[in-house]
């Protein structure tokens, strides 16, 4: 088992401070659930069998639907906020100033504007986005549910072997919590995100998890495999459940990513352009979604790029004028990227946090009106947010659904996770109706509402 310190995090509202650590190994396999897997496989072998791949982009903290993509320059001043709209290649589909680039090719992505689930709970949020249930708050902030992109991994597996099928870059985390809401849960713990666990801006970039334990050669690790074979001939003789089949999948998968070369080659982004890394940015944001290009392109099927620091109560203005021209470059660039490589149809992209922000700017904490003193920001808002999401043979170009005139409320076409989700796994070629035993043992549907967005597909 690899340990790798990975740091303090920034803190959120709650004022929490968080240090984690990566833990790669085969803990995890007494989770698994050999009939509900074997159930599980048959029906998503009876869908119809896609080869698309998912790119998350998540915005840890909430961005603002106002200052990205459903602005309302309509609304007074203290609603609309610092920023103009612009018109994008798509007549009627406006975004905010602050995203010229994504403007120019926004007949390549469409935008959901009634996503909603009602919570200002960071927690509570982000439970509701990436496992389509709550149950979590701030208060008790442990994950209860898998992520709907385990659950679509543990499915379908990597789309080219040697290559880990669920991957967090840089690492996967939600609200401070890692792994957090992307975590497998009960749907077995080996299928929790391959933890990056490194910056790939960084010039110390170096993916440890990849890397053979010191003074351990390819052969030596070939005869360690012998051994557990001869010492597992019995056990499988013996065993009825299919459980050893199950460890023995999980441990070839673990051994072509240790032994093989296509996953190191994948990784390593110092064999990437430099003009072309220089176009999504060279920060751990840019730099992140060119590596997850580059993860899909070699294999795998979902990748999330956590992006943070969204949690703007105060400074609002200063935040977004920092972030949002990195999301800009980056999510431009990365379906320029796609389309350019021929991988636009098959690679979904979604870009999204766990709410939006409040449609009042506030004023900074200091107590007078909006606009008046100290640095003004928004607060949590659950009850609407925007969603994008393009490419994997969604339709470009379209809006669905709307917000009300401040941003406040869905107005048209109200949306919630499960719709989202259930979008998500049909472009996967995912079976909606599959369930998993949780700890208690209990069969609970991996996702329980809503339905395919019909506008995107």
């Amino acid at each position: 088992m690899f340990r790798i310190n990975a740091g303090k995090t920034s803190p959120y509202c709650d004022g929490h401070s968080r240090r984690s650590f990566l833990q790669v190994g085969m803990a995890g396999l007494g989770s698994l659930s050999v009939p509900a897997l074997l159930r599980a496989k048959e029906a998503t072998a009876a869908a119809d069998r896609k080869e698309t791949s998912v790119i998350l982009i998540w915005l840890d903290g909430g961005p603002s639907q106002h200052d990205t993509y459903d602005p309302k320059p309509e609304a007074p001043p203290e609603y609309s906020g610092f920023w103009s709209p612009i018109h994008t290649n798509v007549p009627g589909m406006d975004i905010t100033e602050m995203f010229p680039l994504q403007a120019k090719l926004a007949d390549r992505f469409s935008l959901i504007r009634s996503m909603h689930h009602n919570t200002g709970d960071h927690f509570t949020g982000g439970h509701w986005m990436l496992t389509g249930y709550g149950g979590v708050s701030g208060a008790m902030n442990a994950g209860k549910s898998p992520f709907f992109g385990a659950i679509a991994t543990r499915m379908t597996g990597p789309r080219q072997p040697g290559m880990p099928a669920n991957v967090g870059v840089p690492y996967p985390m939600s609200i401070g919590l890692r792994p957090g809401y992307f975590g497998a849960n009960y749907v077995g713990k080996q299928y929790d995100p391959f933890d990056v666990g490194s910056d790939p801006n960084s010039a110390a970039y170096k993916v440890q998890n990849l890397n053979l334990a010191k003074d351990l050669t390819i052969n030596r690790l070939d005869d360690r495999r012998g051994l557990l074979e001869q010492f597992d001939k019995l056990r499988r003789e013996a065993d009825q459940s299919g459980m050893i089949d199950a460890m023995d999948r999980f441990e070839r998968q673990a051994y072509d990513l240790v032994a093989g070369s296509r996953a190191r080659e994948a990784f390593d982004i110092s064999t990437e352009e430099p003009r072309l890394r220089d176009r999504y940015g060279r920060n751990t944001w840019g730099q992140s979604t060119l590596l997850a290009r580059r993860l899909v392109e070699a294999g795998s099927t979902f990748v999330t790029c956590h992006f943070g620091g969204w949690d703007s109560h105060w400074n609002h203005q200063g935040t977004m004028e920092r972030h949002l021209p990195r999301v800009d470059m980056a999510v431009s660039s990365l379906f320029e990227d796609l389309e350019n490589r021929g991988m636009l149809d098959t690679t979904l992209v979604m870009v999204m946090g766990e709410f939006g922000r409040t449609p009042r700017i506030n004023d900074g904490g200091n107590g007078g009106p909006p606009l008046s003193k100290g640095t003004p920001g928004r607060d949590h808002w659950g009850n609407v947010m925007s969603v994008l999401i393009g490419g994997g043979g969604v339709k470009g170009g379209q809006v669905v659904g709307s917000s009300n005139r401040l941003g406040e409320v869905p107005q048209d076409r109200p949306l919630r996770p499960g719709d989202l989700h259930h979008t998500v796994f049909k472009v996967l070629g995912v079976d909606p109706n599959i369930s998993f035993n949780n700890h208690a043992g209990r069969p609970v549907p991996a996702i329980d509402h809503g339905a395919v967005v019909s506008e995107l597909i």
